[in-house]
């Protein structure tokens, strides 16, 4: 594997147990494929499922990809990852507005909402299944998945233009 080391990635929704956790799993995937060196987390704006593992539902969907989730457990977003990361990217507007609010004024992370990433979705929240059916889970898998491969896409596009 060709070490390579380029941006980090933190992303964020409301108990870092749906969303964000199928995000990090997506973006370590992609990492990995393109033999990228990246630093990947996944965190909680909310305490409710602290210490917890993902949704039963988000590990089968992560199962159902080749992926494993169940060593990864919910943490709150703290200052630090404003300084850790280069990327924090929200998985909806309620949590990119909370990000804003506590970004410190010298930090170097930028942030964004997931669907940035992909043309056309500008803009959209990625929806939340906790509270739909098992299906929305794959529909949230869906769209991270794609947004991780074009955030990937631009991390190798970076890569290249530094050379």
């Amino acid at each position: 594997m060709v070490n390579r080391r380029l941006n980090s990635f933190l992303f964020v929704c409301t108990g870092n147990i749906c969303r964000s956790p199928l995000a990090e799993l997506a973006m370590r995937r992609e990492a990995e494929k393109r033999e990228l060196e990246l630093d990947i987390d996944s965190a909680a704006i909310g305490h409710w499922h602290l210490g917890y593992p993902p949704d039963p539902r988000a590990c089968k969907v992560a199962s159902q990809h080749g992926l494993d989730a169940s060593a990864l457990r919910s943490r709150l977003i703290c200052e630090d990852d404003f300084y850790r990361f280069d990327h924090i990217i929200a998985l909806d507007h309620s949590h990119l507005t909370h990000l804003q609010n506590m970004q410190p004024s010298d930090s170097r992370a930028r942030l964004s909402l997931m669907l940035d990433h992909i043309p056309g979705r500008e803009g959209e929240d990625v929806d939340d299944p906790y509270y739909g059916p098992e299906s929305g889970f794959t529909i949230t898998w869906n769209d991270v998945e794609h947004a991780c491969r074009a955030l990937a896409d631009k991390e190798l596009d970076t890569l290249s233009s530094r050379h």
